[in-house]
C-alpha cells in the first residue's frame, strides 16, 4: 500500500461519521477505558451482553473502538500472509504496511482492521463475526498493558482472597477444564481462560486477566455436570458417545458466560499471582499425576508455554510493529514471574486428582 497513510484509510473509512447516532458504550479494565462505538445494533447488542460485567459509566476513554459494516475503499490494500506459529497451519492473518499504522485482514473471514496510535477500527462483516470484534477489543487491552511493561502469558487463572494460580500448557492440553474444575473450590474468582498479564511488583506479582469469556470444548462441557444445558440435549447425547480420544481432538468452540454458570460476583480480572502450573502430562503415560515445584529459569521448554507472542496488532510505544519473525524476550518473562512458585504437572491427565492438589494449593493462607 505504498504512498496510502493511516489518515487515508481513516477518512475513507469515516468511523465518527458512521458512528455518530450510536450510543457509546464505556469497558474498564485494570484502570483501563475504552469506549465502542458500532453502527450495528445487534452487534452492540452482543458486546453489550458478553462485556457486561466490565461496563463502566461513561467516562473520558482512553481509546475508542469502532466496529463498522462493510465498507468499499478508494484503494487497493494489497496483504501478505503473517506466518503461523509452529504447529499451526493453515492461513489465518494477512497484513499490510502503512506509515506508522497497520492493517489486518482475517483470512477465513474477511473482516478487517486498522490498528494506529489513537485509532481502532473494525470493518467488513462484523455482524456475522463478533467474536472478532470483541478479540479486536481484548487485543487493545493487551497492547495497552504490554506497552506498560506488562508481558503477555499462555494461561488461565483463578484467584482467592490470598493466592493467585495460572495455569498454561500445550493447547488442547487442559488448561480450560482445569481452570473451570477449581471455581467449584470455595472462595474462588476467574480471572482469564487464555491471555494473562503479568508484572512484577514491590508488593508482589500483579496479573490481570482481560475480559475474554472461556471459549470451551464439548470434552470440557459433558465431563462438568455444572455445564449442563449450555449446548442441546441432543448434542450432548451425541458428545456422550463418542470415543474419548475423539472427543478430545473435536473442534467444537461454546462461550461459558461465567456468572450465569457460577452466580454473581465470581469473575476478578485483578489478581497477585502466587503460583503457576505448566501442564505437561499426557493421555498417553499411566503414571499417576503428579504436581512438583520447578525452577522456571531452568525449564526453557516450559517457559516457551507460557510465553504469548503479541500478534500481528502490537505496535511499541516507538511505533514499531511487532513481525511474525521477531523474538520473545524469555528475560522478561522470568523477570516478571520471579516473585511466584513454579510447578510442572505430569503423568497421566487425571482432572479429579489435579482438582484435589488445587483445592489443598489454594486453601492455603
Amino acid at each position: 500500500m505504498t504512498g496510502v497513510s493511516v489518515q487515508d484509510v481513516v477518512d475513507a473509512l469515516g468511523p465518527r461519521k458512521a458512528t455518530r447516532d450510536s450510543d457509546p458504550v464505556c469497558l474498564s479494565v485494570g484502570g483501563y477505558v475504552i469506549e465502542l462505538r458500532c453502527t450495528s445494533a445487534s452487534l452492540l447488542a452482543e458486546l453489550l451482553r458478553y462485556f457486561q460485567h466490565v461496563i463502566t459509566a461513561p467516562a473520558d476513554p482512553d481509546m475508542t473502538v469502532y466496529a463498522l459494516g462493510p465498507v468499499e475503499l478508494p484503494f487497493t490494500v494489497t496483504y501478505r500472509d503473517w506466518a503461523r506459529e509452529a504447529g499451526k497451519t493453515g492461513r489465518k492473518d494477512a497484513i499490510s504496511e502503512l506509515d506508522n499504522g497497520r492493517m489486518i485482514l482475517k483470512v477465513r473471514t474477511g473482516v478487517q482492521f486498522l490498528q494506529a496510535p489513537g485509532w481502532a477500527i473494525a470493518f467488513g462483516p462484523t455482524e456475522d463475526y463478533p467474536n472478532q470484534v470483541i478479540n479486536f477489543i481484548n487485543t487493545q487491552i493487551l497492547n495497552h498493558f504490554q506497552r506498560k511493561g506488562w508481558v503477555a502469558c499462555h494461561a488461565a487463572a483463578v484467584r482467592t482472597a490470598t493466592r493467585g494460580l495460572a495455569i498454561s500448557g500445550l493447547s488442547g492440553g487442559g488448561k480450560s477444564t482445569t481452570m473451570l474444575r477449581l471455581m467449584e473450590v470455595a472462595g474462588t474468582q476467574y480471572v482469564t481462560n487464555d491471555r494473562l498479564l503479568v508484572r512484577s511488583s514491590e508488593n508482589g506479582t500483579k496479573a490481570l486477566g482481560i475480559p475474554k469469556l472461556p471459549r470451551i470444548n464439548p470434552g470440557t462441557i459433558v465431563t462438568n455436570a455444572r455445564l449442563a444445558g449450555i449446548i442441546d440435549e441432543e448434542r450432548e447425547d451425541e458428545l456422550r458417545t463418542m470415543e474419548p480420544d475423539e472427543l478430545w481432538h473435536l473442534e467444537e468452540k461454546y462461550d461459558l458466560f461465567i456468572e450465569d454458570i457460577y452466580g454473581p460476583g465470581r469473575i476478578s480480572h485483578d489478581a497477585y499471582l502466587t503460583d503457576f502450573w505448566v501442564l505437561n502430562w499426557s493421555r498417553d503415560s499411566n503414571a499417576p499425576t503428579n504436581v512438583t515445584k520447578i525452577d522456571l529459569t531452568n525449564r526453557p521448554d516450559l517457559l516457551a508455554a507460557i510465553m504469548k507472542s503479541p500478534g500481528p496488532f502490537f505496535q511499541s510505544v516507538d511505533g514499531s510493529f511487532w513481525t511474525d519473525h521477531t523474538p520473545l524476550d524469555g528475560d522478561a518473562y522470568l523477570t516478571a514471574l520471579q516473585g511466584i512458585q513454579a510447578w510442572e504437572v505430569t503423568g497421566q491427565i487425571d482432572f479429579d486428582a489435579l482438582f484435589d492438589a488445587g483445592t489443598e494449593l489454594l486453601g492455603q493462607s
